[in-house]
């Protein structure tokens, strides 16, 4: 079995941050483990307070999981202040440089509006890229590590390839059915290369989750040893069910369903919620 480590926030509704990434990871069939790097207060109608957990407790906790346990590939997601993102590379460059395989979700804007990044710390999240095998920025962030303004695919294909300079192997911008687009367009920018990935887009309210999601999916895939290409049209597919699976709990944009394929096997009922 593979191990895979999350650094990531928690999100105590359950839908996103490092609760996504585990429950990704139980449905792709690895090990899950788990860093956390701030405290969040939410649930489906949006974020209201945050905790960011100190430095050194991250490094602490970096440096338990590597000192006992292989690591085959490593999503990082919530990383909120220039404190935290240097310990989070520090600690990887002193204990992961043995994982090849690192996955960093550059999470600034909550879908409700509420910061996730500290505006001085664009700076070392542009150096957090650096040691990063995949980079999956949805368009506002892809706009902001990049300076391009997205409007459609040629700028796309910009952007990945400015951000493509901050260091990261292959860059995966999400988000492309924002442009107007009947279909939900992601870009993979890999090697020199542009590879497009298609999915149909899928009416629903019920996203809660999505980038978290999509991410942890991308470190399993690597894990496993696919090739960036390939993890991505894996990811992309198991997004795109989780996206149709999307659970109605609470009273507001619902999380995708994770565990829904598991849940099916078990004879359980997925496809509605009782308040």
């Amino acid at each position: 079995m593979k191990n895979v480590l999350t650094i990531a926030g928690s999100d105590c509704s359950g839908g996103a941050g490092v609760q996504a990434d585990l429950k990704t990871m139980c449905a792709l069939g690895v090990y899950g483990m788990s860093v956390i790097t701030a405290l969040t207060a939410q649930n489906t109608r949006g974020v209201f307070k945050v905790l960011e957990i100190e430095g050194a407790m991250v490094t602490a906790q970096i440096e338990a999981v590597y000192r006992d346990i292989r690591v085959d590939a490593v999503k990082i997601g919530m990383v909120s202040s220039p404190e935290i993102i240097r310990a989070v590379k520090d600690a990887l460059e002193r204990f992961g440089s043995a994982t090849r395989h690192i996955v960093f979700d550059p999470v600034m804007v909550s879908k409700s509006g509420y910061a996730l990044l500290r505006p001085e710390a664009l700076g070392e999240v542009r150096s957090l890229a650096a040691i990063a095998a995949m980079l999956t920025p949805n368009i506002p962030e892809a706009e902001l590590l990049s300076g391009v303004s997205i409007r459609d695919e040629g700028d796309m294909t910009r952007a990945a390839e400015r951000i493509a300079g901050l260091g990261a192997k292959h860059i995966l911008i999400k988000g492309g059915h924002r442009l107007g687009s009947g279909a939900a367009k992601d870009l993979l920018f890999t090697e020199g290369r542009v590879v497009r990935l298609e999915g149909p887009r899928i009416d629903t309210k019920h996203t809660h989750g999505t980038g978290c999601t999509l991410s942890s999916a991308l470190a399993c895939f690597l894990a496993f040893g696919y090739t960036a290409e390939d993890a991505a049209k894996a990811a992309k597919e198991y997004i795109t069910q989780a996206i149709t699976d999307g659970y109605p709990v609470g009273h507001g944009v619902g999380p995708v369903g994770h565990l829904n394929a598991l849940y099916r096997k078990a004879g359980v009922r997925y496809d509605r919620y009782d308040q």
